[in-house]
């Protein structure tokens, strides 16, 4: 069968979802709209099912494009996602609110399970559910306690769904589809099934003012002096473990790819297949998989951070601060997301029904350092700052990867703000939210947002290296027929003929890339760049990652690789520090690294995202003003910093 997971938000979905699926779960979206699909399999005794994990929603009558998706499908019974069965998620605290939408979707007449979850926290706030009560409301329905997060359920979820059957529910209810298109009759129908919910007396007790721990918890996370000094400190906490701690798994990586580079210019026969894939391939692939660690690392902290509700706390704080901005709080979600990645950031802004609000949100959205930026941060860092601690404790190297993403940040307030005086709005957007308790995250959660996540930067990434590998090698190999005209001059000169055979090697080797297809390219970028401190390789390298910024790494990797022989494949960071210009002095020097540290920082390098803002904007105007206006920022900081520092 084709199971639907529904339910609001904040009631374990995500959880049910991860127990009763585990790994064989995918990402995609939903048909016509760009909003995440996750779709998993799972078994029972008689049967392999799947199950789809809708958006999070309060009503079938929509008020988000989120809760559209919802309507739309669970209103046309020939959409292709509609379901054959029902999983519908309920907070067994919060009952009575998450039974209106499980009303609507009763009156479906689809076969249901209604999983009472999360009975733990109903126990510790004293509430008590009358379940034959709740069995003569909805007699059809399959009723289950559970605690996903811990597996209890499980079991019986799986019994449950070998008994569900279309002739359980013979009577289909639709009647409040006609009034989907009146706002009158949808508040009178939602009136209506509230009071019948109330008058049920499914509460037999409550002790509704919640545990004196967590009340005394809030109060300090989300004070309005404390609750952002919480949460700066526990950002560069978090950029401290990414430099502290990944080091040793990085470094084990880089020498692997290394030694395959070395292992398979060895056994490969001589010839373009074999330095394709020695100096091509292998250097660029690994270029980027050796920044795997730290972007775990990335994930693994905002999983937890979201796991025990300390996010929605966050979000909950940070409304006082984007108001001023012309946002509301429903923007820091999609915000925070960026730091993922700007793409289900922008997508995750459909919540947002202000139509100005939310095309400021996506016009902000890219300035926040996505995980995609840490691959090029990091190598640069790693060139330029040295590896000091202050005061014994703090990393130097940490606190400047801190210092960018916090940059970002203003710049992404200030645009906003500017956006504010542009676009004018007829009515201030408000932020209605609900603080989920606090929970002891679960680390099997936690392990598969993590793997998922991982997943997807490798596979995502992978493509477009490995094709942008392939194309830089064969312009980094091959050259105009003048090439060796020059080479054949360099060979006649005084300085090759009394160089060492050593000395010769390079130098050939220097001027074959420097006449091949992408010297000659990057030498008619190099004016431009040049004042930013860039020579051309910086230059095709920051042209190619257009297509994803962490195809920079990879660039470098291959262009640095191509003509390197089995006694001279050294790390892409020891290859950087030994760069030297014609003058003799470092390419990477203090001043050019942290002017493409900011270049990075503001630059909308990700071809994916551009085409997902076009997609929610329903244009090219705003990606293409987006591109314009964030390249300029970009090339306007860098070239301020590259001049200030040298």
């Amino acid at each position: 069968m084709k199971i639907a997971l529904l339910g609001n938000p904040n009631t374990g979905k995500s959880s049910v979802f991860n127990m009763l699926t585990g790994l064989r779960q995918q990402v995609g979206n939903f048909p016509g709209v760009t909003v995440d699909k996750r779709v998993g399999e799972f078994s029972t005794p008689k049967a392999t099912h799947q199950l789809i994990d809708f958006p999070g929603s309060y009503s079938l009558y929509a008020r988000s494009l989120d809760e559209q998706i919802v309507e739309d499908i669970m209103s046309d019974s020939s959409h292709l996602d509609y379901p054959h069965a029902v999983i519908y998620v309920a907070d067994a605290a919060n009952l009575e609110r998450n039974l209106l939408f499980f009303s609507q979707i009763y009156d479906l007449g689809l076969p249901c399970i209604l999983l009472l979850n999360m009975v733990d926290r109903a126990q510790k706030k004293g509430i008590l559910i009358n379940e034959g009560l709740l069995q003569e409301a909805f007699p059809n329905a399959h009723i289950i306690r559970s605690n996903a997060r811990i597996g209890f359920g499980k079991n019986r979820i799986i019994e449950a769904i070998e008994l569900l059957s279309d002739a359980g529910q013979k009577e289909k209810s639709l009647r409040q589809f006609e009034f989907l298109s009146n706002a009158q009759s949808q508040q009178k129908d939602t009136e209506a099934r509230l009071e019948k919910i109330r008058n049920l007396g499914l509460i037999q007790q409550s002790n509704l003012n919640g545990p004196k721990q967590a009340k005394t918890l809030d109060k300090i996370l989300t004070h309005p002096v404390y609750g952002y000094f919480i949460f700066a400190i526990l950002l560069l906490i978090i950029f401290q473990f990414i430099f502290s701690f990944a080091t040793i798994p990085m470094d084990f990586i880089d020498a692997q790819f290394v030694r395959l580079s070395l292992w398979s210019s060895a056994v490969l026969p001589d010839g373009l297949l074999s330095d394709l894939i020695s100096q091509g391939l292998i250097p660029g692939i690994g270029g980027v998989l050796v920044f795997v660690p730290q972007i775990a690392i990335l994930f693994l902290f905002i999983s937890l951070l979201e796991e025990s509700g300390y996010l929605s706390r966050v979000v909950f704080i940070m409304d006082r601060l984007m108001r001023p901005f012309g946002l509301n709080g429903k923007s820091v979600v999609p915000l925070l997301s960026s730091v993922a990645c700007a793409i289900p950031g922008i997508m995750s802004a459909r919540t947002i029904s202000d139509w100005k609000e939310r095309l400021t949100t996506i016009f902000v959205a890219p300035f926040m350092s996505c995980s995609a930026r840490i691959p090029v941060y990091t190598l640069l860092i790693n060139l330029v700052i040295p590896s000091k601690y202050l005061w014994g404790f703090l990393s130097l190297q940490g606190l400047v990867l801190f210092g960018l993403y916090t940059l970002g940040i203003v710049f992404a307030l200030g645009t906003a703000a500017l956006l504010k005086l542009l676009v004018k709005r007829k009515n201030q957007g408000f932020h209605l939210m609900e603080l989920p308790d606090y929970k002891a995250p679960r680390f099997n959660n936690v392990l598969i947002t993590v793997f998922e996540k991982v997943k997807i930067f490798i596979l995502d990434a992978g493509k477009i290296i490995i094709a942008i590998s392939i194309i830089l090698w064969g312009l980094a190999t091959f050259g105009p027929s003048s090439r060796d005209q020059h080479l054949e001059q360099l060979k006649q000169s005084a300085v090759y003929q009394s160089a060492q055979i050593s000395e010769q090697e390079s130098l050939e080797k220097s001027l074959l890339l420097s006449e091949s297809y992408i010297g000659h390219f990057g030498k008619w970028l190099e004016p431009a760049i040049q004042p930013l401190g860039y020579d051309w390789k910086i230059g095709v390298a920051l042209l190619s990652s257009f297509a994803a910024r962490e195809v920079f790494v990879g660039s470098l990797a291959t262009i640095y690789s191509v003509g390197d022989d089995n006694d001279n494949q050294r790390r892409l960071i020891e290859k950087l520090k030994y760069e030297r210009n014609e003058q003799g002095k470092p390419v990477y020097s203090l001043a050019t690294g942290l002017s493409l540290l900011i270049f990075y920082v503001f630059a909308m390098q990700c071809m994916a995202t551009l085409a997902v803002v076009k997609r929610e904007t329903n244009g090219w105007k705003w990606p293409i003003i987006q591109l314009i206006y964030m390249g300029t920022v970009a090339y306007l900081c860098a070239f301020i910093t590259f001049q200030f520092l040298s």
